[in-house]
């Protein structure tokens, strides 16, 4: 996928300071606008946008920034540039959706973060096996870049959009987070236990989708390949080939991210439809 040039100035992007312990809520590693959760959840356009200024009234201060430069952390390494391109680039994207259905948007911030433990802003501390994952308490989207040359040895999938694929679901989950559709799962997950490992699936299944419409929406910008390289990945890290490649039997009970053969549907849904309305992946799963 061909990413164009960027400014620092239209991206939100830190590098993430050590920490140390287990993860606690983290979004991956363990509207879709206001018009999806209305359909999805019966939830009113208003009361979404409530929930987003709530959360954003709970987000902690920024005390801890990190004292390098947005330029110098986007420059940091190749793998950095590719992420603040793609960034800005969804931003873009994005943006205008909200705006025409006169809902709020907010930027995502992007944590980069070398190997090793990461503090987040609200979710704990993470370290770098936990993979790239999603803070709905600080909006952040963290990465630590040497994943992907992890993903690259378990997919096989050549060229860059098998990363921006992972990126482009991160970025899911934020359009989960401030439409207000990821609390509306939390509080049906904690009424309704038993079904929380298909919602928590549902959930990640859409955020494919949203990455998949990021990508359908610049159609103009894929390039030969891109589309089996994601469905490689989407392949990759399905739940079925985790467990089996980790040498467990498959227990569909324990699923959080879906079969490869529903992350690899659920992306080329939005792929091939880029409109956000496609990707209510909840009547199907639930």
């Amino acid at each position: 996928m061909r990413l164009g040039p960027f400014d620092t100035s239209e991206i939100r992007v830190r590098g993430g300071g050590g920490g140390g312990g287990a993860a606690g809520g983290l979004g991956c590693g363990t509207l879709v606008i206001a018009l999806i959760a209305a359909v999805v959840f019966g939830v009113d356009p208003m009361q979404t946008i409530g929930m987003i200024e709530g959360v954003q009234q709970q987000l902690p201060a920024d005390n801890a920034r990190a004292a390098i430069s947005e330029d110098e952390l986007c420059s940091s390494s190749a793998y950095a540039t590719e992420a603040c391109a793609a960034l800005a680039s969804l931003n873009r994207t994005w943006e205008p959706v909200f705006a025409r259905s006169n809902v709020r948007f907010e930027q995502p911030e992007l944590v980069l973060y070398p190997s090793g433990p990461v503090a987040t802003r609200g979710c704990g501390n993470a370290s770098s096996a936990a993979g790239p994952f999603y803070c709905p308490a600080d909006q952040g989207i963290y990465l630590d870049t040497t994943f992907f040359d992890q993903l690259a040895r378990m997919s096989g999938a050549r060229g860059n959009f098998a990363r921006l694929y992972v990126i482009g679901h991160e970025y899911g989950h934020h359009i989960q987070n401030i439409t207000g559709i990821n609390r509306q799962i939390r509080e049906a997950q904690q009424a309704n236990p038993a079904a929380a490992n298909r919602m928590q699936v549902a959930m990640e299944l859409q955020a494919d989708c949203l990455a998949g419409v990021w990508a359908g929406a610049n159609r103009d910008l894929l390039e030969p390949g891109d589309l089996e390289a994601g469905m490689m990945a989407a392949s990759a890290i399905g739940d079925d080939a985790l467990m089996q490649g980790s040498g467990r039997a498959i227990n569909p009970e324990a699923f959080t991210h879906g079969t490869s053969e529903q992350r690899m549907a659920a992306l080329r849904r939005g792929l091939s439809r880029a409109d956000p309305n496609a990707c209510n992946t909840y009547t199907d799963n639930l």
